[in-house]
């Protein structure tokens, strides 16, 4: 049988590059693993990307500018409907094998005395609901809020506000500026603690990207899901994975190539994942 396809389920599938990420992974089992999630580990829990070819891929409904600070200062009530509507979304999913997957790796990584943390460009709460406990929200979260205002406590560098304390009865019946959400501190319109496309990492330390540097710096295998290489973490990542000649993976299935020094193994994370733990456990 040929080794780039593999029985998983009854059926058969192609996973281009699965003998080597497990290989590797077996080789730094009691050193230190980075995996980076982005919207492609989510689709099988029913959220949609953002730049994917899914039906309801953000990318191809909404623009760039609504994801911005400056659209949130012009039409506060528009920015908050399009998040409100993604955390509708979010609530109904579950995770899904892929998520189960990696808990389960990164119970057997601490247990060989290795490290193991997930870095996701998600702001949904599926790692957490899975049970992943090493995890950084680099791209924030949609279960919380923060203040609008600069120098609020509630704001950055470290303010947030849990979503579930904010009282949005007014802005469901009648959404406007006016109804938007305050701040309790200070009484300025709250915003999705969410690092929009006009921001940058370090404006809140919730983000933790001097974390992920240090992560990116230490690892010795760099794993990344369901990402399409857009956004500036996951360069900052490669290029330091790059310097140290760190093993770097990709499982996709779209069978894209991707940027330079990253392997692909191709193939959808819910299926591959598992099976990439049961090959580790032995």
């Amino acid at each position: 049988m040929d080794a780039s396809v593999r029985p998983c389920g009854g059926v058969f599938m192609t996973t281009l590059g699965f003998d080597e990420l497990l290989t590797t992974a077996r080789g730094v089992a009691a050193e230190s693993v980075l995996v980076v999630t982005g919207a492609g580990i989510s689709l099988a829990s029913g959220i949609p990307t953002f730049r994917g070819t899914d039906p309801g891929a953000v990318w191809a409904n909404e623009v760039t500018q609504k994801g911005t600070r400056a659209y949130f200062k012009l039409f506060p009530h528009e920015s908050w409907k399009m998040y409100l509507q993604r955390l509708e979304l979010a609530r109904k999913a579950k995770p899904n094998a892929a998520h189960a997957a990696l808990v389960d790796w990164e119970r057997w990584q601490t247990g060989q005395g290795g490290g193991f943390t997930v870095v996701t460009q998600n702001v949904d709460s599926l790692h957490e609901q899975a049970g992943s406990q090493a995890l950084v929200k680099v791209h924030g979260s949609l279960q919380l809020a923060r203040c609008s205002a600069r120098g609020c406590e509630l704001g950055p560098p470290t303010g947030t506000i849990p979503l579930e304390t904010l009282d949005f009865s007014a802005f469901h019946a009648s959404p406007s500026a006016e109804t938007v959400p305050r701040c309790p501190s200070c009484r300025s319109r709250v915003r999705p603690h969410i690092l929009w496309f006009d921001e940058y990492y370090s404006e809140h330390l919730g983000y933790e990207i001097e974390r992920v540097y240090d992560l990116a710096r230490q690892g010795r295998l760099v794993v990344f899901i369901g990402t399409s290489f857009s956004v500036g973490v996951t360069e900052s990542i490669r290029a330091f994975a790059l310097k140290r000649r760190t093993p770097m993976f990709s499982i996709d299935p779209s069978g894209v190539a991707p940027p330079q020094g990253i392997q692909a193994v191709t193939g959808r994370a819910e299926e591959l994942l598992p099976e990439l733990v049961r090959s580790l456990r032995g």
